[in-house]
């Protein structure tokens, strides 16, 4: 079994595994509040445990920065700088915990900073979106192109959640006239998709941790979309946590956002 092929059969048991059988079937004690309205569950924490031990197989040796193991221990984000694997065993915890969707998988690799592959797999549908620096974006192993919504008045679904009052204000006196607000799924491993797939034109991240990030930023860079920080540039997952990114559908819906934030 090749590299990539072994990573998606992870995934595939993973879910099948340990993440489905949560599915509204959370007892009480198993979800718990990280803080600051951030909850983890029983299973991103044995989701992530069978993903480290599966990529430990795929490639031995490569350091792992998982979501849940840094919490438990900061000094985990030093890998990021060198080369690695980047694991959100359940993006859309919240949605999860609720039992509802969307939510999904993101692993990653990156090296120096700098993210090399991506997957990102829906446990609910099981659409898997990939990417490999230089080779294109792919959704179930087809290439895929992205495309805006072809809407007149373009759709933007804008993450507030991590921006104080402020700016909240200021964020939506700068684009509201000029867009059709979205609601945001509160899911990375969903919003990424959307704007390739033709779903929503921009959005907007305020907290871009590696885990939350790395897998959709290179899928819709090489979908033929952008995803950059404000000041146009390149993501990095060793980069500032609050440092904000715009990520849109195309390269041109994205000089136009930035250009209306540029009173922020």
């Amino acid at each position: 079994m090749n590299f990539h092929a072994a990573v998606e059969d992870l995934l595939r048991k993973v879910t099948e595994k340990v993440i489905m059988p949560r599915y509204q079937n959370l007892k009480d004690g198993e979800v718990q509040d990280k803080g600051g309205d951030d909850p983890v569950t029983i299973a991103d924490r044995e989701s992530e445990a069978m993903l480290e031990e599966g990529l430990a197989k795929i490639i031995p040796g490569l350091p792992i920065v998982g979501e849940e193991a840094v919490h438990a221990d900061k000094s985990i984000l030093d890998r990021l700088s060198g080369d690695c694997w980047i694991i959100d065993p359940i993006d859309g915890t919240r949605n999860f915990a609720k039992g509802k969707p969307p939510f999904g998988i993101l692993i990653a690799t990156a090296s120096g900073g700098e993210v090399h592959t991506g997957w990102i797999y829906d446990c609910l549908t099981g659409r898997l979106c990939t990417a490999h620096r230089g080779k294109g974006a792919f959704v179930n192993g087809e290439k895929v192109e992205a495309k805006s919504t072809g809407e007149t008045t373009p759709l933007a679904a804008i993450s507030l959640l991590f921006m104080d009052m402020a700016k909240r204000e200021k964020m939506m006196e700068l684009i509201a006239p000029y867009y059709r607000m979205v609601d945001v799924p509160y899911c990375a491993a969903e919003q990424y998709p959307r704007l390739g797939l033709g779903e929503n034109d921009v959005t907007i991240f305020e907290r871009t941790l590696a885990w939350d990030h790395a897998a959709g930023v290179i899928w819709l860079n090489e979908a033929g979309g952008k995803v950059a920080r404000l000041d146009g540039s390149p993501y990095r997952v060793d980069g500032e946590d609050y440092a904000g990114l715009i990520g849109a559908a195309s390269p041109a819906l994205w000089e136009e956002l930035v250009e209306r934030l540029e009173g922020l």
